[in-house]
């Protein structure tokens, strides 16, 4: 079962990113692969080919808005990712409760 959150701000940033990109196709593809200070890092990539084992973390219209794979789904159970826009940054952020330490850059995590 899938418990991954999807803040309005980060659907609201998807949405853009494909008017931007003039492909309603595209999403958000989010994957967790071993690497950054703390063992693994959060991937944001855009796509628009779903594979077999892929994941919808959220939907609108039947248009896929993001989605995650059947491997790094364990790892984002119970997250909740939003867009946040700071001073000179914007960026999406994963509120993790399975991370039990993260980075300072705040894209690695360990569990």
């Amino acid at each position: 079962m899938n418990s991954v959150t999807i803040t309005k701000s980060a659907l609201q940033r998807i949405i853009e990113i494909r008017q931007k990109e003039q492909n309603r196709d595209k999403f958000l593809r989010i994957s967790i692969s071993g690497g950054g200070c703390s063992g693994f890092q959060y991937i944001f990539e855009l796509d628009e080919k779903s594979s077999e084992g892929d994941v919808k973390i959220a939907e609108e219209n039947s248009q896929i808005l993001a989605i995650t794979d059947e491997t790094s789904l364990p790892f984002l159970q119970g997250a909740e990712i939003e867009f946040v826009k700071e001073l000179g940054a914007s960026y999406f952020k994963v509120n993790n409760p399975n991370a039990k330490a993260s980075c300072g850059c705040g894209s690695s995590f360990s569990v």
